[in-house]
């Protein structure tokens, strides 16, 4: 039987509780930080838009505090100075959680925020409610079975969320595009597609062609104005990240890979912040969404399609690309051809996209330019 020593501020119940789970004050980190003699308050939150649901539990799981608090800085702060310490905090990813962590992370020893879809698989009840939602959190934390999910640096988040902007501002665009093109063909305008939206061609287009009614006529104007509003603010927010000197070096180290573009390179950079948590390639094909899912039982394996989980943003941009990248490079280009001979083209870009996240990757750990392996060669026998 282990040997539990005294410890300051730990009653016989919970000194009897350690005992029979085979654990010490002095051995669990869990429950204590740095060796000391305070026991570890775990708290979950379960995060609302206007309140926040909360739940303090201690090492052997008795609920110290639970109950309410408005979703403000303000409450956040009389809240946590009356919090027990040292102090553990946990809460599930939602669309406010980022200012949140960021808010308590200076008042606790430990902030993890949770994969919200494992989570739910670990934590299902037939009841739930917020309280129980916030003991679950609680208790995930306290057992260390928390299905933490990584949070890029406050400053990484703040430039991705002015690319993820200018994704919207680009679907806006090219929901107006649609929308020209089909006024037109609702008026039976005959125009010629692919010069639509040029500036020229436009202009001309609304001058010169009878076959424009007056009642469509502004709306078209319109139409066109906002394209060119999107545009130029697309313009402006690309610029502004490429000059981030957070940011310009290591852009211009992944756009010397063949096929990365100022897009491509700016979507790894900040949807995949920092490289060094993924430990091989196969995580960060993963990460990508360029593999498809695994079901094993027993010794029957099945490949699913496409995984739902992964990075969505990233996983569309490196397909994009992927297309295109066989042009510029004769490696890609080989990579592409040796799919092709399956018959699969999809298969081929994914196979051209899953080498690029290699070729990125590479250049994030080396930290240098990009070099072929033909030019590698070269130089050896130079």
């Amino acid at each position: 039987m282990p040997k539990v020593p005294h410890c300051l501020n730990v009653s016989l119940e919970e000194r009897e509780v350690l005992r029979k789970a085979g654990l010490s004050c002095e051995a669990d980190p869990e429950n204590y930080l740095g060796g000391s003699s305070q026991i570890m308050y775990f708290i979950g939150l379960d995060i609302h838009k206007k309140t926040i649901s909360y739940c303090v539990k201690d090492a052997a799981g008795r609920v110290h505090q639970e109950g309410k608090i408005g979703s403000s800085r303000l409450a956040l702060d009389d809240w946590i100075r009356a919090m027990p310490q040292p102090r553990a905090i946990a809460m599930e990813a939602t669309i406010f959680t980022g200012w949140i962590y960021d808010h308590l992370l200076p008042h606790a020893e430990m902030v993890k925020v949770a994969h919200p879809l494992m989570l739910r698989a670990i934590a299902a009840a037939k009841k739930k409610n917020d309280t129980i939602d916030a003991r679950k959190i609680a208790d995930c934390l306290r057992c260390d079975l928390l299905p933490e999910c990584h949070m890029c640096s406050t400053e990484i988040r703040d430039r991705r969320r002015t690319l993820r902007y200018r994704h919207l501002v680009i679907r806006q665009m090219v929901q107006m595009k649609n929308r020209v093109a089909g006024l037109l063909l609702e008026g039976g305008v005959s125009y010629d597609r692919p010069r639509l939206h040029h500036q020229g061609y436009f202009t001309a287009l609304l001058a010169s062609n009878e076959e424009i009614s007056d009642s469509i006529r502004p709306l078209l104007k319109l139409s066109r104005e906002h394209i060119l509003r999107a545009q130029r603010l697309d313009s402006a927010l690309i610029a502004s990240l490429e000059k981030d000197p957070l940011l310009s070096d290591r852009l211009r180290r992944l756009r010397t890979i063949p096929g990365v573009g100022p897009i491509t390179a700016l979507t790894w950079a900040l949807e995949i912040g920092d490289y060094t948590r993924f430990r091989s390639v196969k995580e960060a094909i993963s990460y990508c969404g360029l593999c498809s899912a695994e079901k094993s039982s027993a010794d029957k394996m099945v490949r699913t399609p496409i995984s739902k989980q992964r990075n969505k943003h990233i996983q569309q941009v490196l397909v994009e690309a992927a297309k295109l990248a066989h042009l510029r490079s004769h490696e890609l280009a080989l990579v592409r051809d040796k799919e092709l001979q399956k018959g699969n083209k999809n298969r081929a870009t994914l196979a051209v996209a899953r080498k690029m996240v290699t070729y990125m990757l590479a250049v994030e750990r080396r930290q240098q330019d990009f070099v072929s392996a033909e030019n590698m060669v070269a130089k050896a026998v130079a």
